[in-house]
């Protein structure tokens, strides 16, 4: 008897040395050890999420990027165009007049094509000079030159046809069956009519997003949105570049979650609770549900901007078990780059401590009784 006993105290003592000296495996780093690592140099911002600071994270979220920001108005009723430079007109100028000035001698009409409008917005015509007519319809630009050719040809009619140049015409660049360039042959053409002509958008694009690029303001939205409302339907204008894209924003997720990978944006906005669902929700077995974080850097022109912040380097943490803190986190917008991490629940270590040591144990006493 003396000597089993002396064997399982032999067993302990090198069982608890051995746990001593070995670290226990684990998915992720306690909300404890992340947090206070600050403390180490690591320099970063803590936020405790709460409903009266979201406001502020939305400002912070326009000084970084990566939000949607502005969109163009809905279209109107669509109209005639109007005409703008590069365009090109041709007219054709009836007149029975033995002595015309405009037609040969024994022909009815005369023909002048393809005269492009100037930069300033006018056309010459022989025997006219400069005449206005960017800004006109094709109807009032024909009145217009009609009324002007009335001085020399006072019972002459003016047939006036329209192509339209690189002003008046928008590029489809890619995401869609049949991309080109397509000249606007209406005003306020809404954007959902032209990727009809041009075949709607590609079947291999999961979740759509469409950019446009007027000069130097780039709009973006997903299909599903434009989609949702006429409002959101925007009308086009001459120069507009249009590309359909998959949503390329993700985020990264990591720890104690059912997925632990980069996940695409499969919404207009996700939340910060929507990320869980779409990491396929926190291990109950293992996370801290008062331990979600979200970790997020801001530029450096970002700091120091009136009500910025005031590091680049963020820490969002979130308390599940909290009502206003989960309230919160379904507002919280999630960015492009944003890493979402599930912290692990301080007993879980202590859990396996003490199922290791079961299992060492009863293999000890397995060992005792031989």
């Amino acid at each position: 008897m003396h000597f089993d006993i002396s064997r399982r105290r032999l067993l302990f003592g090198s069982v608890s040395f051995l746990l001593a000296g070995c670290a226990v495996p684990r998915g992720a780093p306690s909300r404890r050890e992340l947090l206070q690592s600050g403390a180490e140099g690591v320099d970063f911002a803590l936020e405790i999420v709460a409903q009266d600071r979201l406001a502020t994270y939305t400002a912070w979220n326009a000084l970084r990027g990566g939000a949607y920001g502005d969109w163009p108005a809905g279209s109107g009723a669509p109209g005639d165009q109007r005409l703008t430079s590069g365009d090109q007109i041709s007219l054709r100028i009836w007149d029975a007049e033995e002595s015309s000035l405009i037609t040969s001698p024994g022909a009815q009409f005369s023909d002048i094509t393809s005269v492009v409008v100037s930069g300033a917005g006018f056309v010459t015509l022989p025997y006219v000079g400069e005449v206005a007519v960017r800004g006109l319809t094709p109807d009032a630009a024909r009145e217009t030159l009609q009324a002007k050719l009335a001085e020399i040809v006072p019972s002459g009619q003016v047939q006036l046809s329209v192509v339209q140049g690189r002003g008046n015409s928008v590029s489809m660049l890619g995401g869609v069956a049949n991309p080109g360039n397509y000249p606007l042959t209406e005003r306020n053409l809404p954007l959902t009519s032209l990727i009809a002509a041009a075949g709607g958008v590609s079947a291999a694009l999961v979740y759509p997003r469409v950019q446009i690029t007027r000069g130097n303001q780039v709009f973006r939205r997903s299909m599903a949105y434009i989609l949702d409302a006429p409002a959101h339907d925007p009308a086009l204008q001459g120069g507009d570049r249009v590309v359909i894209e998959e949503d390329p924003r993700s985020f990264m997720a990591l720890g104690a979650t059912g997925r632990q990978e980069v996940i695409t944006f499969d919404d207009e906005k996700v939340t910060a609770l929507r990320a869980i669902s779409l990491m396929g929700g926190i291990d109950d077995t293992r996370a801290d549900p008062k331990g979600l974080l979200v970790l997020r850097r801001y530029p450096v022109a970002a700091l120091g901007r009136p009500g910025g912040p005031t590091n680049g380097r963020v820490v969002f943490a979130f308390d599940l078990t909290n009502a206003d803190s989960l309230f919160s986190a379904d507002e919280f917008t999630i960015l492009d780059d944003d890493v979402v991490l599930a912290t692990q629940a301080p007993a879980t270590t202590t859990r396996r401590v003490l199922s290791l040591f079961g299992a060492v144990l009863g293999a000890g006493e397995s060992a005792a009784s031989l």
